[in-house]
């Protein structure tokens, strides 16, 4: 097996804050213990709720925010260890698309002058090539040579989120972290953007880390999904075996909260309740027991190791084993028309 694109080990990121004027500090353990690798021309997904590290964690890949400790491995390179000048080199091969296509974009500079800067500050073209360069760069994302002489606000939401893939391809990367690129977009957008991400994924042979929380997007882009919560990693594998039956319960919970088109349908999986714990002071043991319907007293004090089934199918928890799959994809599908039609759904062909 080739050697992964991207190497992560131990990731971590702690914020130090203050509450209030005279309040004592704290720490935010924003990140804490990331463990995966990318495979080249894999798509990674990372998916949790809000608050639970996805975002951080994609900007600690990138080095645009520095980590606590742990190692970033690059192609062989520890990122960490590398100085400004020779990090800067290296952005050409890593690149970001960002959540919000507008606030990405500087609103002074025309489309044409914003793909022709990553060009001159690489040296990847002359003054004179770069019209042409920036001319393939909206024809590969859809869009017309003209519209290189528009302003950001003369373009629609999912036609700002193609300028931004455009810039990001404009250096010919190896990696692009695509942050929540389609949660600001229209349904019908997202499904436009995600196909144009996947065919450009086989054009050029990219890698992704696709960082979501609509696990629906996740199912048609992702080769490999890893699951969040508060800081960790609870569980990683490919998409087609977590998909089909999850281990951790967090990720039983997320499935089942995926909307159904067909009102007539009847969820049966675990509800989460409560809320999620402060980053600030997480829960002893395993994170996730507050709101865990299977918690016992071992998860209380102790923290789960993410264990390997020998397929890289990672899960922390300690009795992943004992918890069944939601009903709805399991096979009582025959006594249940309805979870027939649940688990057709959710069984349907991955690709």
């Amino acid at each position: 097996m080739t050697a992964p694109l991207l190497e992560v080990e131990n990731l971590t990121r702690h914020f130090a804050v203050r509450r209030g004027l005279f309040g004592r500090g704290g720490t935010v353990r924003a990140v804490d213990g990331l463990n995966f690798t990318v495979q080249a021309g894999e798509t990674l997904a990372l998916v949790g709720e809000s608050g639970c590290g996805k975002s951080t964690t994609g900007r600690l890949v990138l080095r645009l925010l520095e980590p606590t400790e742990g190692t970033v491995r690059f192609a062989g390179r520890d990122l960490l260890h590398l100085s400004s000048s020779e990090m800067r080199a290296l952005r050409r091969e890593m690149q970001i698309v960002f959540q919000d296509p507008y606030a990405s974009l500087n609103p002074r500079m025309t489309v044409g002058d914003t793909l022709s800067e990553p060009l001159a500050l690489h040296g990847l073209a002359s003054s004179t090539g770069r019209r042409a360069r920036v001319a393939e760069l909206l024809s590969l994302v859809g869009l017309r040579p003209e519209h290189s002489r528009r302003y950001p606000h003369e373009f629609s939401g999912g036609q700002r989120q193609r300028i931004g893939i455009a810039r990001a391809l404009a250096v010919e990367p190896k990696l692009i972290v695509c942050d929540e690129p389609v949660s600001a977009l229209d349904v019908s957008i997202q499904a436009q953007v995600v196909n144009l991400l996947q065919d450009l994924q086989k054009r050029f042979g990219l890698s992704y880390i696709f960082i979501a929380h609509d696990l629906a997007v996740v199912k048609h882009i992702a080769d490999r999904v890893a699951v969040m919560y508060l800081g960790k990693i609870v569980e990683i594998g490919e998409k087609k075996a977590l998909f089909a039956r999850p281990r951790h319960p967090y990720t039983q919970a997320l499935l089942s909260a995926i909307p159904i088109p067909d009102p007539a349908l009847q969820r049966r999986g675990p509800v989460l309740e409560g809320d999620v714990p402060s980053p600030m002071a997480p829960p002893p043991g395993c994170r996730f027991h507050t709101r865990c319907p299977y918690a016992r007293e071992r998860c209380r004090v102790e923290e789960p190791l993410a264990v390997d089934d020998g397929d890289g199918h990672r899960t922390a928890c300690h009795f992943w084993r004992e918890i069944e799959p939601p009903q709805r994809l399991g096979d009582q599908s025959a006594a249940n028309p309805n979870l027939a039609r649940l688990q057709a759904y959710f069984n349907q062909p991955v690709t």
